[in-house]
């Protein structure tokens, strides 16, 4: 197994903020960085003899042994335009130092799923970046063997070299980077064995940090493209429609070029973002009131009914539950509620697009580039191939920017005006214009025997917008002989969409904090209640089993191991509140064991380990990073985050009056990894579903209250709680 417990740059901006008085960092956040700084390539591109020459979709060489890799995927903070590029370049056995990482525009002739969701990048990936490397490598060896008219086998590579020990001779990548592409591509390639990797599953810093830390222009909000105008829109409410719109004053307005009505939105189009966003705030515009619109004592009363409801979609049914009911020994029954959420990324929505005769440019940040392309392309009616998409970096996402809706706005009102157009969004059309994770409540029952184990269980999820909220192949189903799973969805005007690990983000922490309170009702130990259950399924599975059995234990072991659970004395001496987790999404496994104290009669979450299991691991840095943001992501929301409505308008509309977690109630975040070799599955969702339940049975565990609805702190039981 592998451990990491580095600080990170979380941790020390931690330190850096709580310091008293002046602080001086002697930090160098480019030193020894993951790629060659792109001026100084440019410039040494510049004076090269010869232009770079390209092996295959992913990667070129220049003559002076400059290494372009192509990222394809977008980069949305799961450190892909990273990962991508060190597994091309451990199979070119390239020297990292002269690596350069470019993002590389839409191209769905030369790369497959451009698509940043689903934890799904590297899996899709990667034996295809492997090959990718491991082509070009080939070649560079067969340049090799022809210049020195040795055989192929008796070549080696390494750093970027080509070595033919017998005779002492070397060549650089460079050197011979315009003689082995005109080769013929081997179709054949023999891939490294894992003891050989000399990259993957090392840490390696973003390529992007130098940019970044320096402020360069990388994300949609930094582009600009002279003469271009800037356009913002006033949304309906959920459940609203445009009756009319004054604008006479606004269009007189310094700077503003035009005013817009389209499909219930107003736009207006200006030369600056002030201008623009003062015209914006002074439309005066009036809706129409529908019988669509939504208050949350509505949604309130609608689960109530859906719970009721005689009749739900089963989902998944194992056994005689009925029986196993009527004879259990004891029955415990719970609801869990989880709210509405925004997705509340640090860069909200914008972009840019410019509508011409010949086609149509887009420039932005998005999770789906093709998605972006081919309702562009419907819109206008053109072929797609007239649409050109270019990809920036992404100040967050969690899901919203899978959807194209802020993309198609930005068409539209290029193709109005006649001009590029820059579309931005504020903080509270970010807010408050959808689309938002789903609203859910959750009804377990479990039937025990006398001996404690659970011959029954029951979930009905019932949601707003969330079709399905369930998930019934998902563990316990399997390893209880007596199941029903159901679900009972209510169609709303407000707006969804996926949110990070999408339903497990909610499920898992309703699952986990029930079967909690099973284990309890049992008289058994969390932790060892639920392997029971799964020894039980590995024996004699009831039903289809859709997780592996061995993978869920192994994290769980290692989660306990790490966090000495159920060992663990307070300074008083007295044992330590611990919360357990585990959870299997995404394809992969993660356990997490949340640390409560008690702090002036208030329960402080104080630490957090996590176990996880996503298969090869290929930057340590990097999934370190998404385990850590993943928990703070899912105990920040399960803690903080709401959204209610009234009238179909969102309550909250910004940061003062929407929480979110903050820097000093972060917990230190201990990360494990399992190192089984099997190859990578996903990792950046797959910690957070577990995140919110490892929190609230920690609560329990040191209040003997339990936190049931989401966010934990407006239960008056646990205002106060901090880290």
């Amino acid at each position: 197994m592998q451990s990491l417990s580095n600080p990170s740059r979380r941790n020390f901006l931690k330190v850096a903020a709580t310091a008293g008085g002046g602080l001086l960092l002697g930090f160098n956040w480019t030193d020894a960085d993951a790629a060659v700084d792109s001026a100084a390539v440019g410039a040494t591109v510049a004076n090269a003899p010869a232009p770079a020459v390209g092996f295959n979709s992913y990667l070129s060489i220049n003559p002076q042994g400059i290494i372009t890799i192509l990222s394809p995927n977008p980069e949305v903070g799961q450190g892909i335009k990273t990962a991508f590029p060190i597994i091309v370049a451990e199979e070119l056995d390239a020297d990292w130092k002269k690596v350069v990482v470019e993002q590389a525009p839409l191209d769905t002739k030369k790369f497959e799923r451009q698509v940043a969701g689903g934890s799904g990048s590297i899996p899709h990936s990667w034996t295809r970046l492997r090959q990718a490397g491991a082509t070009a490598r080939q070649m560079l060896l067969g340049a090799a063997a022809k210049r020195w008219n040795v055989p192929v086998a008796e070549c080696t590579t390494a750093a970027g070299f080509v070595t033919h020990s017998a005779s002492n001779r070397k060549l650089s990548y460079g050197d011979l980077a315009t003689e082995a592409a005109q080769l013929p591509v081997p179709t054949d390639v023999k891939l490294k064995d894992q003891k050989d990797f000399k990259l993957i599953g090392q840490t390696i810093k973003n390529v992007d940090n130098p940019s970044i830390v320096t402020g360069k222009p990388l994300f949609g909000l930094d582009f600009y493209r002279e003469g271009m105008l800037f356009a913002m829109i006033q949304r309906p409410g959920f459940g609203y429609t445009l009756k009319s719109v004054n604008d006479t004053a606004v269009k007189a307005m310094p700077g503003i070029v035009d005013v817009l009505t389209f499909d219930n939105n107003v736009a207006v189009v200006g030369k600056s973002t002030w201008q623009v966003k003062k015209a914006k705030d002074a439309l005066k515009i009036e809706w129409n009131k529908t019988d669509a619109t939504e208050s949350t004592d509505d949604h309130n009363r609608l689960f109530r009914e859906l719970l009721a409801a005689p009749n739900a979609t089963v989902r998944r049914k194992d056994g005689d539950v009925d029986a196993a009911f009527k004879s259990a020994a004891k029955v415990v029954t719970s609801e869990y509620q989880c709210p509405f959420l925004p997705h509340s990324p640090m860069e909200p929505m914008n972009f840019f697009a410019h509508v011409r005769p010949d086609g149509a440019e887009l420039v932005g940040p998005t999770q789906t580039p093709e998605l972006a392309r081919n309702e562009t392309a419907k819109l206008l009616g053109i072929p797609p191939e007239k649409v050109s998409v270019q990809l920036t970096r992404m100040g967050g996402g969690f899901g919203r920017r899978l959807k194209a809706d802020y993309v198609i706005e930005a068409v539209q009102v290029s193709k109005r005006v006649n001009a590029p157009v820059k579309l931005i969004w504020t903080r509270e059309d970010d807010m408050t214009g959808g689309s938002y994770r789903p609203a859910v409540r959750y009804r377990f029952e479990a039937a025990l025997d006398a001996q404690g184990n659970m011959i029954g269980y029951k979930l009905r999820g019932a949601s707003i917008n969330a079709g399905n909220a369930t998930r019934e192949d998902n563990f316990p189903a399997g390893a209880v002989d007596n199941l029903l799973i159901d679900s009972a969805d209510h169609k709303s005007a407000i707006t969804t969409g996926p949110w990070r690990a999408p339903i497990t983000n909610f499920l898992a922490f309703a699952e986990q904090s029930f079967l909690d309170e099973v284990a309890q009702a049992a008289g058994k130990d969390p932790v060892q209640f639920r392997l029971e259950l799964l020894d039980k399924a590995k024996a004699k599975p009831a039903g289809a089993i859709k997780y592996d059995i061995d993978r869920m234990k192994g994290v769980i072991n290692l989660a306990v191991e790490k966090s000495g659970w159920g060992t663990k004395k307070g300074p008083d001496g007295r044992p330590v509140a611990q919360g357990f987790s585990v959870y299997f999404s995404h394809r992969s496994y993660v356990a997490q064991v949340g640390e409560v104290v008690m702090r002036k009669g208030k329960p402080a979450l104080q630490k957090m380990y996590a176990a996880a299991d996503c298969g090869v691991v290929i930057n340590q840095s990097g999934a370190r990073q998404q385990v850590t943001g993943c928990i703070v992501d899912g105990i920040g929301h399960a803690m903080y985050g709401n959204i209610t409505f009234k009238d179909g308008m969102p309550e909250q509309t910004n940061f003062n009056n929407y929480r979110l977690i903050r820097l000093n109630e972060i917990p230190d975040v201990e990360v494990h990894f399992v190192d089984n070799g099997i190859e990578p599955t996903g990792l950046g969702e797959p910690s957070l579903p577990p995140a919110g339940a490892a929190v609230a049975n920690a609560i329990f565990k040191a209040t003997g209250k339990r936190p049931k609805s989401q966010p934990f702190m407006e239960d008056e039981a646990f205002k106060g709680v901090t880290s």
